[in-house]
């Protein structure tokens, strides 16, 4: 897989996300389509959403509720595009979503390989590939990034790092769609800093595409210790997201 297909992978599955088209993210400039999440959209999508902003880098398209339609259109052209996703002007969004009993809710950006360097890293500890069966035991909050209790039935493959048969670091994946497979990782704190995180997440990567697969990974821009083991991993900023749900959604979240 080059590196374009993979983008063209993500942008096809994107425009499944938000009921678009994919040639929309490659446009110069803003585009706007009807809320809805499509059929083959990522499993953790769900509804009510007001409306999600989505960039690869060119310009936003937004889907958006009817209702909410004329706010949104007046943020993305009033400011440039990659502002559109930070505070301050964050901020005047939100406020005039909120006198309609929304509130901006997820933010996040996207990591894509790097097929030209990608490989799997070493590390000084030994490496299992696991296997759906082999989780059941290990839904526990250490593993917690790595494995999701909600979604057992998504958790697809894994690799663990063991220090004497004791798993110290695990990355595993979801089956968030049919060609897309999510990534966390997580390693106990006193093994942290040895190079387990991006090892066990570039061999998991590597695994994913032998399985005909696109590996992807997420990450809050402020988590930079997420952040720099996407990179060292051999991943790329993609695209970013920010998603505007119901206030008492937002409100129980914050509780």
């Amino acid at each position: 897989m080059t590196n374009k297909e993979a983008l063209r992978i993500a942008m096809e599955q994107s425009a499944l996300d938000i009921n678009c088209k994919a040639e929309d993210f490659l446009c110069v400039s803003n585009v706007i389509v009807r809320s809805g999440v499509g059929e083959g959209a990522r499993k953790y999508y769900q509804e009510p959403i007001a409306c999600n902003l989505v960039s690869y880098g060119n310009n936003i398209v937004a889907s958006v509720r009817d209702e909410y339609r004329e706010i949104v259109e007046e943020y993305i052209g009033k400011f440039e595009f990659y502002h559109c996703f930070e505070t301050p002007n964050m901020h005047w969004l939100n406020q005039r979503l909120a006198e309609r009993g929304q509130k901006v809710c997820f933010m996040a950006e996207y990591y894509l390989p790097d097929t030209d360097r990608l490989c799997a890293l070493p590390c000084d500890y030994e490496r299992k590939i696991l296997e759906q069966s082999d989780f059941a035991e290990l839904y526990l909050p250490e593993w917690s990034n790595a494995l999701c209790e909600d979604r057992k039935q998504l958790d697809v493959l894994g690799v663990g790092a063991y220090a004497g048969g004791k798993l110290i670091g695990l990355a595993g994946c979801s089956a968030d769609c049919s060609t897309m497979w999510q990534i966390g990782v997580d390693v106990l704190p006193e093994y942290r800093r040895k190079g387990i995180a991006a090892s066990l997440t570039s061999t998991l990567a590597v695994e994913i595409l032998k399985r005909g697969k696109l590996p992807f990974y997420c990450s809050a821009w402020s988590n930079i210790r997420s952040v720099r083991n996407a990179i060292k991993s051999g991943f790329l900023p993609a695209w970013v997201e920010m998603t505007a749900k119901p206030a008492d959604v937002v409100d129980r979240m914050n509780r």
